[in-house]
């Protein structure tokens, strides 16, 4: 099993930054790729980012340029710095970690933070 929570949501205005963390705990040995997810309402759930164990990161187009995926695998948390946000990235942003453990694939998801960009 895997834990998640994430930390750093809040209100910023158009234009600002903020940096989510996402700590893991648990059986994190077995965690390979990590990412952001977020939701707002009426929407579906999307890909913001996400990074591999040897840190290759990947971009939904909408964020490309603004946001940076990283991770720290010796303190098992993964953040998300966004920056020039915009009022259309306001979401609630979900941690998601995929792990991998005796060849059982199991998906993980933290409790969310609410990212809100007032314009």
């Amino acid at each position: 099993q895997v834990q998640l929570v994430e930390s750093g949501g809040g209100l910023v205005q158009a234009g600002g930054s903020l940096r989510l963390s996402c700590a893991a705990s648990g059986s994190t040995f077995s965690i390979n790729a990590m990412g952001w997810y977020r939701q707002s309402p009426g929407k579906q759930r999307e890909l913001v980012a996400s990074i591999s164990r040897g840190g290759t990161t990947d971009y939904a187009d909408s964020v490309k340029g603004r946001f940076t995926i990283s991770r720290d695998n010796a303190k098992n948390t993964v953040y998300l710095q966004m920056t020039s946000l915009r009022p259309e990235d306001t979401a609630v942003y979900y941690c998601n970690a995929n792990a991998l453990n005796s060849l059982v694939l199991s998906t993980y998801w933290g409790q969310g933070t609410q990212v809100t960009v007032s314009s």
